[in-house]
């Protein structure tokens, strides 16, 4: 199952953080660019004090604990105040609310009748059809 998904995300072409058991260590950002039988080729760049260094590896699958994405971030130095809400979404794409009265959507009964409680509602299912003789 492992195997299929790192295939897969080597065919998305997104970031990964990828664990290696036998070393301990987290692979950050790295990017999965081929997997051949039981090996797995990943390219990542590292970060000293002086220099950025791109690193290609080529890893046995089962040195591989697991394999992480990110999803989403926010940074942390912007305030939620700046963060994009639907107001600041043109009126063409404003969805309705499911909860306002949609002129599309018909009332469960029509005006001229009542609502039927539980109780008159088991005596009219009771009830046999006029035109059915049973």
């Amino acid at each position: 199952m492992l195997n299929r998904k790192i295939y897969q995300l080597s065919r998305e072409g997104k970031d990964v953080w990828i664990y290696l058991r036998d070393q301990g260590r987290w692979l950050e950002r790295a990017r999965i660019l081929d997997v051949e039988g039981d090996l797995v080729l990943i390219r990542y760049e590292t970060e000293d004090e002086d220099e950025i260094c791109a690193w290609e590896e080529m890893i046995r699958l089962d040195s591989i604990g697991a394999v992480a994405q990110r999803l989403s971030s926010i940074p942390k130095s912007s305030g939620l105040s700046e963060l994009p809400t639907t107001e600041d979404c043109p009126e063409s794409e404003h969805l309705e609310s499911p909860h306002l009265e949609s002129p599309h959507l018909e009332p469960p009964f029509d005006a001229g009748e009542e609502e039927i409680s539980g109780s008159e509602a088991s005596q009219v299912r009771s009830k046999p059809s006029e035109n059915n003789p049973d």
